[in-house]
């Protein structure tokens, strides 16, 4: 095929994607707002629908497939499957790479919905498109957000208790919490019993709540998804990590590099270079925070006193002697994201793994 004709096969293929109708839906919590571009590029209607699958089954009646999209949020997920479901191409556009939608000065649910369809008729990439998980992935994910907003109420309550105690002069000795109510049962005033009692009680419910959803867990990546056992390879990555990581990132395939995902999960350092000048920033902190700040905790155990001798620590215990300001937390966050790397390469190559592969056994001072 000569060049001429491969270039007017691609402009009638573009023209005919920008003949095609594009909806635009700002969804909302119960109401959501949505504008229908003809053709022409024209608006052709806009009205409001109920945010319920029920609502949106009915109001596709009649409507022939064509390309929606929405606003990644709390509904977005199941709008986009059923949508998915009825042969609409859905595009799930990313909030925070809108800024004429989010830093307009005349901003309102009719006016985003417009420029959602407007955006999606020009050029889809500039909605920086995101990828919703599966429907089981989002599920399974549920029960590790779930047990974490049980790990914070514990938290806050096992704070709430040292606080109490502490204002009659007393104090509570460190220890775990799982036996915290058992710890803190002998060493609280009697005067404060009625007040701590209770609490404490709460405290000791909540930890069999949580040690319930950690075999359930155990259980779900041993049955459903043993990939994460190779994760688990990694000294300081148990299987909450490893599940965490599994179920957030869903597709593996979904990356060409295993090194995107550090910038996927926002560990990546921000850039604004402007010509002579390339300033050193913080990290984007884009994707999943939950994951992100896991990450770093295993980043912390690995680089502590109780990490093992592997390259991943060695490497970033050399960061570490650098020296020069905040060295210690660039060095956690850039383990962190080599860290995400690592545990991606692990799942897709499915290698065994080798904690000394890129240097002899040796010592290295903490």
């Amino acid at each position: 095929m000569k060049k001429d004709s491969r270039e007017s096969v691609a402009m009638a293929t573009a023209r005919g994607k920008a003949s095609q109708a594009v909806i635009g839906i700002d969804l909302g919590d119960k109401q959501s707002q949505y504008c229908v571009l003809d053709r022409k590029g024209e608006v052709a209607e806009e009205g409001t629908l109920r945010t319920t699958p029920e609502g949106f089954r009915q109001w596709l009646q009649g409507r022939k497939p064509c390309r929606i999209v929405v606003e990644a949020g709390g509904h977005s997920p199941w709008v986009s499957r059923l949508l998915e479901t009825g042969g609409y191409q859905v595009l799930v556009a990313n909030p925070c790479r809108l800024p004429m939608i989010y830093a307009s000065q005349k901003k309102n649910d009719r006016m985003d919905a417009r420029k959602l369809a407007q955006l999606a008729r020009v050029d889809a990439s500039l909605l920086a498109p995101i990828r919703h998980r599966s429907a089981p992935a989002q599920a399974d994910l549920s029960v590790i957000r779930a047990r974490e907003s049980l790990v914070e109420a514990r938290t806050k309550l096992i704070n709430a208790v040292r606080g109490l105690v502490k204002t009659s002069g007393a104090r509570v000795k460190k220890c775990a919490s799982r036996s915290f109510p058992k710890q803190a049962g002998g060493q609280v005033p009697e005067i404060l019993r009625p007040a701590v009692g209770p609490l404490l009680e709460t405290i000791d419910r909540l930890s069999e709540q949580i040690r319930h959803y950690d075999q359930l867990l155990e259980e779900m990546a041993e049955t459903r998804y043993p990939e994460t056992e190779r994760m688990s390879q990694v000294p300081g990555v148990g299987t909450l990590t490893a599940l965490t990581f599994r179920l957030t990132i869903d597709d593996a395939k979904r990356f060409r590099r295993s090194r995107d995902v550090g910038g996927y999960l926002g560990l990546r350092p921000r850039q604004q270079d402007s010509g002579e000048q390339t300033p050193q920033l913080r990290i984007t902190k884009a994707g999943d925070r939950y994951l992100r700040s896991t990450l770093v905790n295993c980043a912390h155990y690995i680089l502590g006193p109780f990490g093992a001798d592997t390259d991943l620590r060695r490497w970033g215990l050399k960061l570490c002697a650098r020296g020069g300001k905040n060295a210690k937390k660039r060095a956690i966050v850039a383990v962190a994201r080599k860290l995400a790397v690592l545990l991606h390469h692990l799942w897709v190559c499915g290698e065994v793994y080798e904690p000394l592969r890129n240097q002899p056994v040796e010592s290295v001072a903490a």
